[in-house]
Formats: C-alpha cells, sequence, structure tokens
C-alpha cells in the first residue's frame, strides 16, 4: 500500500483503529464560580467581557476554498481564497489534463467544486492541480493545525496516490496532507520532517470511495494527530511533540505537484480550508 508521494526508505507510523468509538473532539470547558459582572461607574460603558477558553483557543482559518469564486481560463482554474488572505490558487498541468470547475453533482447545495482528471493507465496520462505560494502562516511548525476538505470519489476512480490537500515533501524536508490511498478508498491523514525518519500516517478504519459526499478533516494537536471522516473520530496517530513543518513548498490541491507520478486526485473536491490554533 502506498500511503505517501515520495520514494522512502524510513520508518512509518501507522495506526489502523478496529472500532474507534464515534465521538467528536473537543476541550472541556470549567465553569468558574465569583463575583458576578463588575457594574459600570456612573456615565462610563460597562466593561468588555472577558473572552471565554473556547473563544481565545479558536482556530483561525487562514485559507479557504469553496470553488464558487473561481474563474475557468485557457489553462484551467484560478480559485479565489474566501478567507480574504490571499492565497489564491492556479492551475499547473500536464499532458493536456486540467481543473474543471462543475455544478455539485449529489450535493444539495449549490456551488461549484472543482473535478480533477480521471484516472488513466497510460505513460502520459492528463494530471492538473491547483497550486498556491509559499507562506509562513501557511507553515504550522509544531504548532496545532487543523484541515480538511468534502470530497467525492466514485468506486472506479480509487487507486494508489491520491493526494487532496499537502503542503511539502515527505523525502525531502517537512510535511503535511491529506489522502486517499490504495483500492480500498480509505483517507488518511500524514505528518512528516526531516528531524525524524518515521512517517506518521492516521488511516481511516472506513472507505469513501462510493461516489458520495464526504467531509474529512485532519487534527494535529500537540502529540495527536487525528482523522475525522463525516464528523466522526475514525482513524489517529501519535506524533513526536518536536515534529515541525516549515517548507517553502507551495500548497498543492489534487496532487503533489505537477509532474511524472504526481498522486493525482481523481475525484471532486469542495469546502477546501486550513485553520491554525
Amino acid at each position: 500500500m502506498k500511503t505517501w508521494g515520495n520514494t522512502y526508505g524510513g520508518r512509518m507510523s501507522v495506526i489502523r483503529p478496529a472500532a474507534l468509538a464515534a465521538a467528536a473532539l473537543g476541550t472541556a470547558l470549567c465553569t468558574l464560580g465569583g463575583a458576578g459582572p463588575a457594574s459600570a461607574a456612573p456615565g462610563r460603558p460597562a466593561p468588555e467581557p472577558a473572552a471565554t477558553a473556547a473563544e481565545a483557543a479558536a482556530p483561525v482559518i487562514v485559507a479557504r476554498y469553496s470553488f464558487d469564486t473561481a474563474s475557468k481560463g485557457a489553462g484551467g482554474a484560478t480559485v479565489v481564497d474566501d478567507s480574504g488572505h490571499g492565497h489564491t490558487l492556479t492551475s499547473s498541468a500536464g499532458h493536456g489534463g486540467k481543473v474543471r470547475l462543475t455544478a455539485l453533482p449529489g450535493k444539495l447545495t449549490t456551488g461549484l467544486a472543482a473535478d480533477f482528471p480521471s484516472r488513466c493507465a497510460g505513460k502520459r496520462c492528463p494530471h492538473a492541480v491547483l497550486q498556491t505560494p509559499d507562506s509562513p502562516e501557511l507553515n504550522p511548525g509544531t504548532g496545532p493545525i487543523r484541515y480538511g476538505a468534502t470530497v467525492r470519489l466514485p468506486k472506479k476512480e480509487a487507486g494508489s496516490g491520491q493526494n487532496i490537500l499537502q503542503k511539502g515533501y515527505s523525502a525531502s524536508g517537512t510535511q503535511y496532507k491529506l489522502q486517499i490511498d490504495g483500492a480500498a478508498g480509505r483517507p488518511s491523514c500524514v505528518f512528516a520532517d526531516a528531524a525524524g525518519p518515521a512517517i506518521h500516517v492516521a488511516l481511516s478504519d472506513v472507505s469513501v470511495s462510493d461516489g458520495a459526499w464526504h467531509r474529512l478533516e485532519c487534527r494535529r494537536e500537540g502529540t495527536s494527530l487525528t482523522l475525522l471522516v463525516d464528523d466522526v473520530v475514525r482513524g489517529s496517530a501519535t506524533l513526536p511533540a518536536t515534529l515541525s513543518v516549515v517548507n517553502t513548498v507551495p500548497l498543492s490541491i489534487g496532487g503533489k505537484g505537477n509532474g511524472k507520478d504526481n498522486d493525482q486526485f481523481h475525484g471532486t473536491l469542495d469546502d477546501v480550508w486550513i485553520a491554525r490554533g
């Protein structure tokens, strides 16, 4: 089974849970007793309430792509970053491949989605990705990060090496990634850095290659790496506390890059996002 997009000779840390409990991640907040809110002095506005722990720890969206604010050009698609952070995606393709903006098949919501090239058995298969240049806010270091996408992958399109979202390369630096790898169509979250030889993978215990839409999310919090499928925990792995992802590689959607063996994703994507904190 191929679990990353680069040739690698080191160890791999993988956890395949037999039956993880269906549980949403969250932080339990304690209710603190004490005096009520301070009264405002005459003629002064009431003081602003202090931020709750949940508000203070809320992740910040640094990139988000609904594909609704996108344009079609001769070279494929250009996609605006809906987060307002300016991480515009542009197409990079070869052998006639294109990212096509299409109406959402099988979804109740309106709008567009990004459709990537279908599987191909030839040596010069069409391939295409969407990329935005490196930016410091796309490099989480050792800090918490969440990222995900809504995906649709028919069974006939499942296969080895299909990268949905990727920043960096495991064989030559640092990386975080979301992929659907193998004929079974099981998604996974991947982290790696140059300081340690292990590739860390949180592999789902369920398949998503059924032609239906599924929400996928990866969460790195401290030493915990968790994969959620349709808001249910389906895979996990333990990361070294020192694992740091910082690189100058572009963020790539739909594959690892524009080249041979680019680990092309062969389905449809919507609502791709990255959050820090």
